[in-house]
């Protein structure tokens, strides 16, 4: 579903994120996205190509992950466009659960993160 606020979500989406050691912002593909020493670890998308969503784009431990979120929640996870089948999964984020969120961003970021930093986060 689509975010009614998708700037009120992109804002806490983007509060969480850069608190995470050495985050930066980028627009990638024309949205924004989130980066660890220059490896992408989030992508926020509102209705991408028309899709009538507003997600967060992150990093899994791999295709058995995303299938177990997806059986689990299917309303809270989806397989993302173009980038599923590298490992990510798609959050909804029309009624966002932000602790839930939280924690997959920093499960993302230490996947996207140089070994000798992920014991940062």
């Amino acid at each position: 579903m689509l975010a009614t606020d998708p700037d009120g979500v992109l804002i806490r989406l983007r509060d969480l994120c850069l608190a995470l050691p050495l985050t930066a912002e980028k627009v990638s593909h024309g949205a924004p996205a989130f980066s660890v020493k220059g490896r992408m670890f989030a992508y926020f998308r509102h209705d991408h190509h028309g899709d009538r969503r507003t997600v967060v784009c992150v990093r899994t431990g791999g295709r058995d992950e995303q299938d177990m979120l997806i059986e689990l929640d299917p309303d809270r996870y989806s397989w993302p466009a173009y980038i599923g089948s590298s490992g990510w999964i798609a959050i909804d984020l029309a009624e966002p659960d932000w602790l839930l969120v939280e924690q997959r961003m920093a499960t993302s970021w230490r996947l996207a993160a140089p070994s000798s930093l992920a014991g940062m986060v």
